[in-house]
């Protein structure tokens, strides 16, 4: 028996779960939605669903599975649209940059027996230079061998949480538990900060009159330190998901402030060594970076994580999420 999989938006997230599924069409048939016909159509062309569903209600009707890879902005409506035709037993995915936000809404939203999880994925080392965005930034190995953070609401079954699990490994990632306030601070920092700091660059050079003779001369430097701008789909994605985690954005906002000061700070006093000290280490840290990122083997370096909750079969047996029956309605 293949369980129905929805992928509701098929930017390069969605699009690459709906690649990685295709190895595994004896157990999935997948099913995307997308407000952008074209991403619909090219998703489709190259093989990442087996059918589009342009009617968002009538898309998650038959899901068991719903992932929502959609920016942070679009999920609130999304949620209200679909709210009451995701059916009983349904395990509802997010995959945006908010965890504890779009936890929230979902908790508002969702009918009883309806299942949240979040889902944060990162990617394959390979493709971290990568600057395509959208379908044509999709690939079925996105996730390979890669960390793909799972964080649930209290008293989430262990049903769903496994049924996460299970996409994580179909997908080629390796689940990650973690909490949702702790998933949110590492995703300003890492996420956030950088687009945000591209921002800042940008506005800075190009608000300037210099900028009319400046940008013949920009080249890669400028085109590297801004490209972050398009990491999350644009200007509007940026602001949506900055203001959905505004207290850890805020915070590490002003470590990047204090780290700009230091770096003034030794400027203006013609500090030579410890303008050298700070880029030093700057550098150390991308290098070690890159390097652990490469080998990509965080779980048995850092820390062992909680065995995973046992239900059944690959994709957790979907059926046991569902209400148990009363004897006396089979009657009925």
């Amino acid at each position: 028996m293949t369980v129905q999989v929805t992928i509701i938006g098929l930017g390069q997230i969605g699009t690459s779960i709906g690649l990685a599924l295709g190895q595994h069409k004896d157990l999935v048939r997948r099913v995307g939605n997308d407000a952008d016909s074209s991403n619909a159509k090219r998703a489709e062309k190259m093989g990442a669903i087996d059918h589009t569903i342009y009617n968002l209600p009538s898309s998650v009707r038959q899901a068991d599975l719903v992932i929502l890879a959609l920016p942070v902005g679009e999920i609130h409506e999304v949620l209200e649209v679909i709210s009451q035709d995701v059916k009983e037993g349904a395990v509802v995915i997010d995959a945006s940059y908010s965890k504890e936000t779009v936890a929230k809404w979902a908790a508002e939203l969702l009918p009883p027996e309806r299942h949240f999880v979040a889902w944060t994925p990162t990617i394959n080392p390979a493709y971290l230079s990568e600057t395509a965005v959208g379908p044509d930034a999709a690939h079925a190995d996105l996730f390979q061998d890669s960390l793909i953070f799972i964080t649930t609401p209290q008293g989430t079954p262990a049903a769903a949480i496994k049924l996460a699990s299970d996409l994580t490994t179909l997908v080629g990632g390796k689940p990650f538990y973690a909490d949702q306030a702790e998933v949110d601070g590492l995703l300003a920092a890492n996420t956030l900060l950088p687009a945000l700091a591209a921002v800042a660059v940008t506005n800075a050079v190009t608000d300037q009159p210099g900028w009319r003779e400046g940008r013949k001369l920009a080249g890669r430097t400028f085109a590297l330190a801004t490209s972050p701008i398009e990491s999350l789909d644009g200007d509007k994605a940026i602001a949506q998901t900055s203001l959905a985690n505004r207290e850890n954005v805020l915070r590490v906002m002003d470590n990047l402030m204090a780290s700009l000061t230091r770096l003034r700070q030794a400027i203006q006093d013609g500090d030579a060594e410890s303008l050298q000290d700070q880029v030093e280490q700057a550098r150390e840290g991308r290098e070690l970076w890159i390097k652990q990122r490469k080998i990509n083997d965080w779980v048995s370096v850092d820390s062992p994580q909680a065995p995973l909750p046992t239900t059944g079969d690959v994709l957790g047996r979907l059926v046991g999420l569902r209400p148990k029956q009363n004897p006396k309605d089979k009657n009925k």
